[in-house]
């Protein structure tokens, strides 16, 4: 680091849980950020604030007025923007260390397992299953960890998904690929502002622990958080040995 990166990450150095190491590590780390919406956009603002070297953003929305009660990286001046290249544009006024990747694309298939196998954590801040299972496959696959968020209403979740550890399950394991879904997006049911910024940040810090290899992640727990009541609750996840993605082949 020279002397300029010591100045402004130095409240990081100051935590002997990070120190000049840690914060190196994040400098060299890798984050793949799926969605720029209202959780992407407090992860990514806080992955590029703290220093994560590289850092990939793909969207294929545009913003509209009403994302800006809620999605913070964005601005009047980005109406009709493609959203992962304002949020980028802001990413990189606030950090020109960091090398962000800003990608109109909504990602699948071959380009999706492509840009996981790339990545040392995946950050799920999309706002569909089917996506959800999409980015689970590839990290199944790569054993890449997942950083999972979700938030509607009154209600958000997050969790970490690890698959370097064999025992840690999948989120197929909590939400399997053929159960019965009902997708609860926030343009039929609202969400309350502050709360995808409280599920985007704890994304952001669970990936910035992951790439650090500090502390305990929420791998194998299950986060939940009611806005409405103040009300945190943990529940502990296992591994469902039958799972179609990560379980044991029989």
């Amino acid at each position: 680091m020279n002397d300029n990166q010591l100045l402004r990450y130095s409240r990081h150095i100051l935590l002997n849980e990070i120190g000049v190491d840690g914060q190196e590590r994040l400098l060299a780390g890798h984050a793949l950020i799926v969605g720029a919406g209202g959780l992407g956009s407090p992860a990514a603002l806080y992955l590029a604030a703290a220093g994560v070297g590289r850092i990939t953003l793909a969207d294929a929305d545009h913003v509209e007025l009403t994302n800006l009660q809620r999605q913070i990286a964005h601005d009047l001046s980005s109406l009709n923007e493609n959203k992962a290249a304002s949020a980028a544009r802001r990413m990189q006024a606030m950090n020109p260390d960091v090398r962000v990747e800003a990608l109109a694309e909504k990602l699948a298939g071959e380009r999706l397992s492509e840009l996981v196998a790339q990545a040392d954590v995946v950050l799920d801040c999309c706002d569909n299953f089917a996506t959800r299972h999409a980015i689970n496959r590839a990290c199944v696959a790569h054993k890449k960890p997942l950083v999972s968020g979700a938030a509607v209403r009154f209600d958000g979740q997050v969790s970490v998904f690890d698959l370097r550890d064999g025992e840690a399950p999948c989120y197929a394991c909590l939400f399997p690929e053929h159960a019965e879904e009902s997708e609860m997006r926030c343009a039929e049911f609202g969400v309350f502002a502050p709360l995808v910024g409280v599920v985007g940040a704890m994304q952001a810090a669970e990936a910035l622990k992951v790439l650090m290899g500090i502390g305990q992640t929420l791998k194998g727990r299950l986060q939940l958080y009611n806005a409405l009541d103040a009300e945190w609750r943990t529940i502990k996840l296992k591994k469902d040995e039958k799972c179609g993605v990560c379980g044991k082949p029989h």
